[in-house]
């Protein structure tokens, strides 16, 4: 009887933990969330997330509080999501290939392989050529024309060194080594955009979303993309033009590494019914957000993969740290 007393008190205490448990990860998120942005408010990784934020509040119980920590290309921002507590209630947004870029060539206080856990890529945002509208370039070609027969007076805005626009201005250098334009970088996109439109400098190196919504200001000389955009199907890629110029910045979110698997699948989980709901995706269209989900572990192959290109032009250019 003793023995049988025993194995109940010991059953109900087995129970009784197995549904602590479950209930503790049931609560999650039981408070606010902290998100953490590496470029400015206003800029287009700040305008991305806060659609997100709208339909985050649809799918979860608990709200986010933005925390702004911008400079050096983001790499600021990108320490802080490294080095918070990975219990699940401090995420943020990375950017690509400024991660892997920040690494190679600076003493970044995080490593993309192994400081985060990645939830999901949210945008693939092809980048572009853009003057103010006004401007003397109506052309790639005139712009290249001018900046080859004028080296250096011919200054270009962009976010960052080590940041895509970084990357891609070293592609310009390599490819066209007669044109010389003169460099000049901001903390973030919405620096960069009032720098054009300010006439503080001639050109920015920009990603699309962010022209975008200025293209009343702007005019777009051309993309670096692929193929030409549906947002600005008249603006042809900088290959016609005869410029081998192919450029992106992916953004997505993280949490440092270490979270929970049961706080990471949640995470997961809402971001993806996020990123395939009709709303959202209608928000981001009207945004001028180029939408593009990757899952988290695919997102985390992807930046591995990049490792190789983003070393070889930073060595090229004598970039990479010591």
């Amino acid at each position: 009887m003793k023995m049988f007393r025993t194995l109940s008190l010991l059953a109900a205490a087995i129970s009784l933990a197995m549904t602590a448990g479950l209930a503790l990860a049931a609560d999650y998120p039981s408070k606010q969330i902290n998100m953490i942005m590496a470029f400015s408010a206003g800029g287009s990784s700040d305008v991305q997330a806060r659609i997100m934020e709208k339909y985050w509040n649809k799918y979860a119980n608990q709200r986010w509080t933005f925390i702004y920590k911008t400079g050096a290309g983001g790499a600021l921002g990108f320490a802080e999501i490294a080095r918070a507590k990975p219990d699940g209630y401090t995420i943020g947004g990375l950017n690509m290939p400024h991660i892997v870029l920040q690494k190679l060539g600076q003493n970044a206080q995080f490593d993309p392989q192994k400081s985060f856990a990645y939830i999901c890529q949210v945008v693939n945002d092809p980048q572009c050529v853009a003057v103010k509208k006004g401007s003397p370039f109506k052309t790639m070609k005139e712009l290249m024309d001018y900046a080859k027969a004028n080296p250096g007076k011919v200054t270009v805005g962009m976010s960052g060194k080590l940041s895509g626009h970084g990357l891609m201005f070293l592609d310009f250098k390599k490819k066209y080594p007669d044109v010389k334009f003169a460099d000049v970088y901001y903390k973030g996109a919405a620096e960069q955009n009032v720098a054009l439109l300010g006439g503080e400098v001639m050109v920015i190196f920009g990603n699309l979303n962010d022209v975008m919504r200025a293209t009343d200001q702007m005019d777009v000389l051309g993309m670096a993309s692929e193929k030409r955009n549906p947002f600005l199907p008249n603006v042809p890629t900088l290959r016609e033009q005869g410029y081998d110029i192919v450029s992106d910045i992916r953004r997505c979110f993280a949490a440092p590494a270490g979270i929970g698997a049961k706080e990471l699948k949640y995470l997961r989980d809402t971001f993806r019914k996020i990123c395939t709901d009709p709303g959202y995706l209608a928000d981001m269209k009207k945004a001028g957000q180029p939408a593009e989900y990757m899952d988290g572990p695919a997102f985390e192959a992807y930046v591995k993969s990049q490792y190789g290109k983003a070393e070889k032009a930073l060595g090229e250019a004598g970039m990479l740290k010591k």
